[in-house]
Formats: structure tokens, sequence, C-alpha cells
């Protein structure tokens, strides 16, 4: 399939079927479309907004013939208020300083990467990647690219967010964060200081990727609110079930 982006043609292609690494005993295929020629940046505008993700330099989104199990979802920045466990959060990651930096493999970054991974996702697909493999990860990236670094007072790096900026907000692409301090709750307060960034910059949206309603490892991504998912009628906004 191949449609227009401005004066340049997108190709996409339907992968093969393969185990779905979030529900067991269903098969997934994704849709995906390479970004690096020209115009590609340009059409993963319109695609984000159309539920795509991005992934070195190739956009996917879900094509599974007879599963419609992940929404795409993203808060909406412009009015987040943090409820109070969230704004607690906040307050207990106040001494940690936040700075943006080039998406560049290091030492020091591969290191918290490979200990997250093997604490929190061991049994991932994504366990035992190679420092070039981190590498091209980071650094694969025709979008407006960026990491995210959380640090303590003296200089330990405990959290980082591969972010992408689009014309209507930041894009978590990836989070990893130091798995023995639970207790900071890190991964919330990634998210916390995304809204916060694109808030500074007037920007409405924080893209979350997909959410699963019954997997426990996405339910993180409703806490922020208000948040909006996609559907077949376009962005509506979430409201959870009672």
């Amino acid at each position: 399939m191949t449609v227009q982006s401005r004066q340049y043609a997108q190709s996409f292609l339907v992968t093969t079927e393969m185990p779905c690494p979030y529900l067991p005993g269903r098969m997934e295929r994704k849709l995906v479309t390479d970004l690096s020629g020209p115009g590609g940046s340009d059409a993963y505008e319109v695609m984000s907004r159309a539920g795509f993700r991005r992934s070195h330099s190739i956009a996917y989104r879900p094509a599974c013939s007879a599963c419609h199990a992940c929404v795409p979802i993203r808060v909406v920045a412009s009015a987040y208020r943090a409820g109070r466990s969230l704004a607690r959060n906040e307050r207990d990651n106040g001494d940690l300083t936040i700075a943006l930096v080039p998406p560049r493999r290091t030492v020091e970054h591969f290191s918290l990467f490979s200990r997250y991974l093997n604490d929190r996702h061991g049994d991932g697909e994504m366990v035992g990647m190679s420092a070039a493999e981190y590498g091209a990860m980071i650094e694969d990236s025709p979008l407006d690219t960026c990491l995210m670094e959380c640090r303590t007072p003296e200089g330990r790096l405990v959290a980082c967010c591969l972010t992408d900026r689009t014309r209507d907000g930041l894009s978590a692409v990836y989070s990893f964060f130091d798995p023995d301090l639970t207790w900071r709750g890190l991964g919330n307060f990634v998210i916390t200081r995304m809204i916060r960034r694109a808030q500074a910059e007037n920007l409405p949206y924080v893209y979350l990727g997909y959410w699963i309603e019954s997997s426990r490892k996405m339910s993180y991504k409703t806490r922020f609110r208000p948040a909006e998912i996609l559907g077949p009628q376009g962005w509506i906004p979430f409201r959870p079930r009672a």
C-alpha cells in the first residue's frame, strides 16, 4: 500500500504474524513504514495522530486481524492536573535534576538500561540487547529526538526517557530507570516530567503509546488525566469503567 505525504509517497507493509508479547495465546502483526526517506518526518506528524509509534526509523501500528486490544492513548497536557498520589510522587522526587541530552549511546546509559531490563522485563524480547543494538535504538531516529535524564544531587543517573518531539506534543518512545529505587516511583515521575515539559513548550499532548485494558503492566498509563484514546470516531476522552 502506498499513500502520498505532501510531495512524497509513503509505502506501507504488513508484517507476518508473531506471538503477541502482551496477551498470551494471541498473534500480532503490524503495519509498518520506513521514515528514513524524504518526507518521512513530515509523514510521521500525521501518522502519530493516527496511532502510529516509532522504533528506530520505522513507524508502526497494530494490524491484528481479530484483535483490537491495543488502544493508542495520550495525555492532554494542557489540562493536566496531578491527583494526590502523583503530586506526592512529584514532591518525593523534587531533589532530582532533569536534563535533555542528545540521543547518544553511553556506557552509563546502557548500564542502567540493562539493569532495568533484567529486573523488570527478564522474559521480554529485548533482554540481552548488545551495546550496539542499544545504540541503534537510541540513535537511529529521523525525528527531533532527545534523551531526558534524571539525576540525584550527587549526579547519579536514575532514569532516562527516549523522547520524540512533534508539532502537537511529546512522545515517550522508551523509558528505563533504576529498579532498586522503587520508593521513588520513577516510571510515574518520568511521565510527569514529560507533561511538565509539554506544558512549558505549549504542546497540547504527551503520547504514551498503546494501552491494553487487560494488561496490568499498562495500567499506569491511565493514571495521567485527562487522557484521550483513539477509536473509530477519532480521539475521544478516556473514561474508566465503573
